[in-house]
């Protein structure tokens, strides 16, 4: 008997997330508190964004951490995410991107969404559909997160930009190297929560939350 031909399944491209908690928060002022505890629907923000990234469709979340750190384990501490310590955090974001692109269920990855911790308008509906979009491009575009036509974040890195992302130093994230990348740029809106970070008191306060006392 002829045998039967075997279906290929499709397999989808693998996305992980990146989020970065390790910076210093240098705009909040010296009695500001730090950003990333400030309380938003009752809990600490970068445990809030943390919440929002598990819950998404991405294989595994990595949490780059170097700045109270401490604070940040403690916010995080029974949630079921990598946590990787930036030694050198005091040198910019692009250290952080180092650490997170470096551990292990980043480097395995089709693709890496790389979330700031600091962005509380961004939710686990907006990750899908970034999440969706790359993995419909079949992982070879770079997939960014718009407000009406303006750049913003997050953005999805295909596993070819992974050696770049490696080279990267100083306070810069992945904006210069999506513009180098000749890579095709898909560009998804998700309104204002592409642009809104909570880099000072006033800014919490206005995003509906209540900054940290220290």
């Amino acid at each position: 008997m002829p045998c039967e031909p075997v279906e290929e399944k499709s397999v989808k491209p693998i996305v992980t997330i990146v989020l970065l908690a390790a910076g210093m928060a240098t705009r909040m002022g010296s009695n500001g508190g730090h950003k990333l505890l400030a309380e938003f629907d009752g809990m600490p923000l970068v445990r809030r964004s943390a919440l929002t990234a598990s819950n998404s469709h991405a294989e595994s979340v990595t949490v780059v951490v170097g700045h109270r750190q401490d604070d940040i384990r403690k916010a995080l501490s029974d949630l079921q995410l990598n946590v990787v310590a930036n030694p050198d955090y005091a040198s910019g974001m692009a250290s952080s991107l180092v650490m997170g692109f470096a551990a292990a269920e980043a480097n395995g990855a089709d693709g890496v969404l790389v979330m700031l911790a600091d962005m509380p308008g961004v939710t686990t509906s907006d990750l899908n559909r970034l999440i969706t979009v790359f993995q419909n491009s079949k992982d070879v575009s770079i997939v960014r997160a718009i407000s009406q036509g303006k750049r913003g974040n997050p953005v999805i890195l295909p596993r070819s930009l992974n050696d770049a992302v490696l080279r990267l130093t100083g306070d810069i994230g992945a904006r210069d190297l999506i513009e180098t990348s000749g890579l095709s740029v898909i560009e998804v809106e998700i309104g204002d929560a592409a642009q809104i970070d909570v880099d000072t008191p006033e800014a919490i306060i206005a995003a509906g939350g209540i900054p940290a006392e220290s």
